[in-house]
């Protein structure tokens, strides 16, 4: 490629530096030519990540004063770098090196395309799938699926293609896009920011990707646990956020419907005959987050 243009590999730290560490040890091999790495550290309260600027003398290493979530930790990124293409990383991932190109080079061909993620599999198995797409976001259970997950990678998943969203570990996106949508949607703090910023995107006239031409390994919940309380609470915050930014009319009472007399009691019982309360408390207070906050949520922050 000639002339290939700058991308800004944006990543978020927090309390995890050995494992960026092992992310941005993988970036210094790869083989794209013009890029720039930026670790956000999201005030990390017990894991000092200078020791990452010491390592790696090029990145940028910027450190927050709060955790300003995976939105506004990424935002924060966005705002210090100077790429034409931005790609957000998950720390707790690591890349081959020629991963760049194909996703650089599909990009300055394609004007429409406003976001696009790489096949994305297992670090732990390397053959099995995690992501190759997603379906479309069902309206009122607000859950979509990975396409191929845990399936054996194969020529099947090879095909570049239109998705409905990008998957957060794994993303680019041209600066044009970001300049014209906004920012990420930093109320989620955590979970469902990526989906919602996909149909921002659509919305604008731009079509999301999925291209296997490229591919990353992924840990997967190195950071917030597998069933935290943590997760549990931000990620059903975030899909009553998702519903409430996303959905009209009829279809947001049925969806509201759906979360609040479906949703919230089955999951209700089965957290109280599993005996889990931390989880069960998560759970209801996701629930009160979203009563408590029923103005605001329509809020997007301007690059």
């Amino acid at each position: 490629m000639e002339n290939p243009p700058l991308v800004s590999i944006i990543t978020v730290n927090y309390n995890q530096s050995v494992v960026t560490s092992q992310l941005l040890e993988t970036l210094t091999k790869i083989s794209y030519p013009n890029y720039e790495v930026i670790v956000v550290d999201n005030a990390s309260p017990t894991d000092n990540p200078d020791w990452l600027k010491e390592k790696f003398p090029n990145i940028t290493l910027i450190k927050t004063e709060a955790n300003l979530g995976f939105a506004g930790g990424n935002n924060r990124g966005i705002r210090e770098s100077g790429g034409k293409y931005l790609l957000f990383i998950n720390n707790d991932t690591e890349v081959p090196e020629d991963f760049l190109e194909p996703l650089v080079e599909f990009l300055e061909s394609n004007d429409k395309a406003g976001m696009v993620s790489p096949k994305i599999k297992f670090h732990w198995d390397s053959t099995l799938i995690q992501y190759a797409g997603f379906t479309k976001m069902n309206p009122y259970t607000i859950r979509n699926s990975s396409i191929g997950y845990h399936r054996t990678d194969s020529h099947e998943f090879d095909i570049v293609s239109v998705t409905e969203s990008v998957h957060g570990a794994a993303m680019m996106v041209p600066r044009r896009v970001i300049e014209k949508i906004g920012l990420m949607p930093e109320v989620y703090f955590l979970y469902y920011e990526e989906h919602d910023w996909a149909e921002m995107a659509k919305k604008a006239g731009f079509k999301v990707y999925y291209n296997p031409k490229s591919f990353i390994l992924h840990k997967e919940s190195v950071s917030t646990g597998k069933d935290s309380p943590f997760k549990t609470y931000y990620l059903n915050r975030g899909r009553l956020i998702y519903t409430r930014r996303n959905n009209r009319g009829l279809k947001l009472i049925v969806s509201l419907i759906f979360q609040i007399f479906v949703s919230l009691p089955k999951n209700t019982l089965l957290l109280l005959l599993k005996r889990d309360f931390s989880n069960l408390a998560a759970y209801w207070r996701a629930y009160m987050w979203n009563l408590l906050n029923w103005r605001g949520v329509m809020n997007n922050p301007k690059l």
